[in-house]
């Protein structure tokens, strides 16, 4: 085959594909320059079906925890559709994902890199069940909780199958306390908090919020003055509502989190040093 006709086949499976120059090139020199098992060869390969689909946005999926000896991992991984996160196939995809992802301590770098069981990298296996199943899938977020510091505890919200399920929350405390844990991790998933307390929270999200609340009170008809008052006021409510330890406990609402803590350290003050909440397509 000549130089042009390589560039007009490769151009010719580039548009049939979607497939880059590259994998064209290597995909025809593999097939003797057949176009149509060309295209069968990159569709083993999970390439040519996958690559239209990467414009579409998948918000449904998965999220899984792994617990060993202290130690727990979250991972999140998203699909297009509900009825794909129950496809057996996916689940069983994401369960050793979950696996890999305690062994690479929820660093998706090292995680895209790591051999599954069928000795295929998972940023290969990513393209084949990509491929077999027909919709966008990706391996959105993880996180992973060592038990230096203090002790961890987990709660997965209507689990799906065990460790399994659309919400799951983690929280470390700086002590053991199993029954505290778990029901601090159960408050995370029902309350949302965006940080442990009122400095934590981003200060581009308050200034959004200060802004917002002070344009609807001027849209109001109040003067800038009494505005300025009013919003102060909002904000710290908005302050309130979203740390954790100035929330209302879901299990008694006379009372704050930070009460509860104070209920529990008896021996020792109890503090939540960290925690995360994962709910399946959130802001994607």
């Amino acid at each position: 085959m000549s130089n042009k006709e390589l560039l007009d086949s490769i151009k010719k499976l580039r548009e049939l594909t979607g497939v880059g120059f590259k994998d064209c090139k290597i995909a025809l020199d593999e097939t003797q320059g057949d176009i149509e098992k060309s295209i069968d060869f990159l569709r083993k390969k999970g390439i040519a079906k996958a690559s239209k689909k990467m414009s579409r946005t998948a918000s449904e999926g998965l999220t899984l925890v792994n617990e060993k000896n202290g130690e727990i991992s979250i991972i999140e991984i998203n699909s297009e559709t509900d009825f794909v996160a129950k496809n057996k196939d996916f689940i069983k995809f994401c369960r050793e994902l979950s696996e890999l992802n305690f062994n690479s301590k929820g660093d998706l770098k090292i995680l895209d890199e790591i051999k599954m069981s069928d000795g295929n990298q998972v940023k290969d296996n990513l393209i084949n069940i990509i491929s077999k199943i027909g919709e966008k899938i990706t391996i959105r977020r993880a996180k992973f909780f060592d038990k230096k510091r203090g002790a961890n505890y987990f709660y997965v919200h209507s689990e799906i199958e065990k460790n399994i399920g659309k919400i799951i929350s983690i929280v470390k405390l700086n002590v053991e306390n199993k029954d505290l844990g778990q029901k601090i991790a159960m408050h995370i998933a029902a309350s949302s908090p965006l940080a442990i307390d009122r400095g934590g929270i981003d200060k581009k999200i308050i200034e959004k919020e200060l802004e917002i609340i002070k344009e609807e009170i001027i849209n109001s008809g109040k003067k800038n003055e009494l505005a300025e008052k009013i919003s102060k006021g909002k904000i710290a409510k908005f302050l309130d509502e979203n740390s954790l330890l100035n929330q209302i406990w879901i299990m008694d609402t006379k009372k704050k989190v930070s009460d509860i803590l104070k209920e529990h350290s008896k021996d020792k003050k109890i503090e939540v040093l960290d925690f995360v909440k994962y709910k399946v397509g959130e802001g994607v």
